[in-house]
This record gives C-alpha cells, structure tokens and sequence, in this order.
C-alpha cells in the first residue's frame, strides 16, 4: 500500500463516494476503484460496502480507518513543518463544532485567524456533538470544540464555562420572578434538542430526576428560541445562545447556576500540524477574552 492509497481512502470517507474523491483528487473513477481494490486484496478483507446511496465502512474498515488517517495526517503535519522551516505559512486545517459555537464564536476567529494566516485554508464541519467527537476519531477533521460532558476520553483542552439559562415566552412565569430552580421546570411543556446536540440539558434533567412534557423536538438553537416565542413550551439552553437573541423570548438564570464547559478535542495534540496548532491557538486566544 503506498500513500497515495491512504489518501483516497480518506477522500473517499470525506466525499461519501468513489466518483466525488475521483473528482477531487483529479484521478478517473476506475484509479480510485483499483486503488482500494488493491488495499482489500492485500490486507484481505474489504473496506468498503458499495452502494447506490454511496459507500460505507465494512466493520473492518472502520478498525483500521484511524490508522490509515493518521498516516495521512502525519504526512501532511511533515509537509506543513517542512514548509514552516522554509518560511511559508501554508497548510489546512478542518474545525468541527456545534450550531451554538459555529454561530457565536467561528465568525470572528476565523476573520482574526484569516488576516494572521491568509495562506491557511479552513474547512468548518457544524454538526452535532457526535457528530464532532466522530470525526475527530476518525480523522475527518483536526480540532472540535464540544462540551466535556461528550469528549469520551479524547484529549480535552478547556476553554470557556458557557452557564445555563431558562427561556421561556415573555409573561410565562410572574413578573417578580428572578430565577428558575428545577421545581419550577418539573411537568412544564418543554422544547428540547436531539441529546447528541444538548447533552448538557439532558445531564440538568436527568441529574435533578426532571419530568418534562416535550412538545417540540428540535436540532438546532434558532428552532429552539423560535418555538418558545411561539408559546410551544419553555427550554433550557447555553447563555451563548442567547447573547444576540432578538426573539420576544425572557431568559432566566437557573438556581443553582450550572454550566457546560467547552473546549477543543483532538485525536492527538502532540502530532498537530503547524496550522491546526495555529488555529488551536487563535481559539484559545478569543475564548480568553470572550465576553470581557
């Protein structure tokens, strides 16, 4: 098996399928249907289940996918160091994050990281928790930022405690009221995220043995505010959601406070290329200022 191999096994899990990552990597359909043919006969077994939705991982596959990757990584943290000691600030780095991170914090770090890095390419996954913590496992992005209470034993590096917040309708609760406990919320109508989004939530209700009424089941942030404004039910969500809300929506502290601390997941962080520690340093830097 050569390199090369490597990487069209990798662009091939990126793309989703044979003919994508031919296009990509600029080789004909039938090089890359070789190419993982000749991998599946020499290690013996196959990688991939062809299908007309695309390919998918045999169970093999997914065995030895991290080891593959990471051939692929290390090759171009070389690249990128060699170029680094030739002067060149060149390279790529792939971020995935949550809706709630991708909205409130990608778009300045990437404009303050653009203008220090101009020759960096970036790629942003935005996806769900699991999402996150499954490419970074196989090698599918650099970095992630999600919630510790989903990091499943990957290097953790933490970056910012996020509090929890209750929002609810404007007037749902009395006009005196200053904070919400977990009393307040038990049976309430309640509109709540996929827990591979809002694992943090679901840890709040399950810690404090909450029952809820979900009304409303949704995948992202925005959805969730617009379904309380329309009166479907009240829900808890990260204060950062809420920072640029315009939404006719009120937003409470919960009694006990309760945060989510985020922070960045990497596969490995002592084998990150020059760029992917670049922007692992950009983050770093905002979330330390974050709010001040």
């Amino acid at each position: 098996m050569t390199l090369l191999s490597y990487e069209i096994f990798q662009t091939i899990i990126e793309q989703g399928s044979f003919a994508k990552a031919a296009s990509l990597l600029h080789l004909t359909p039938s090089a890359i249907s070789h190419s993982i043919s000749s991998m599946e006969e020499e290690i013996g077994f196959p990688i991939f289940i062809r299908n007309k939705n695309g390919v998918q991982l045999t169970s093999a596959g997914e065995q030895i996918s991290p080891y593959l990757q990471n051939i692929v990584k290390a090759n171009n943290s070389l690249m990128q160091t060699v170029s680094q000691m030739k002067g060149l600030q060149t390279g790529s780095v792939k971020l995935g994050c949550v809706n709630s991170v991708c909205t409130a914090w990608i778009p300045s770090i990437m404009e303050s990281f653009s203008e220090k890095h101009p020759q960096i390419d970036v790629e942003i996954y935005q996806g769900s928790y699991t999402d996150t913590v499954n490419w970074v496992r196989n090698g599918v992005i650099d970095l992630g930022i999600v919630s510790d209470a989903v990091d499943e034993g990957l290097p953790f590096t933490p970056l910012y405690e996020d509090p929890l917040v209750c929002v609810t309708p404007k007037g749902y609760f009395p006009e005196n009221t200053e904070s919400i406990s977990p009393e307040d919320i038990r049976d309430q109508p309640f509109v709540i995220q996929d827990d591979s989004c809002d694992k943090d939530v679901i840890t709040f209700l399950d810690k404090n043995s909450l029952s809820i009424r979900a009304n409303c089941h949704v995948l992202d942030d925005q959805s969730a505010a617009a379904m309380v404004e329309c009166g479907a039910g009240i829900s808890i969500m990260p204060k950062m959601v809420t920072d640029n809300q315009i939404k006719e929506i009120q937003i409470f502290p919960l009694n006990p406070p309760i945060h989510r601390t985020l922070g960045i997941i990497t596969l490995n962080p002592g084998f990150l290329s020059p760029a992917a520690s670049a922007m692992a340093d950009e983050i770093k830097s905002y979330t330390k200022n974050y709010h001040n």
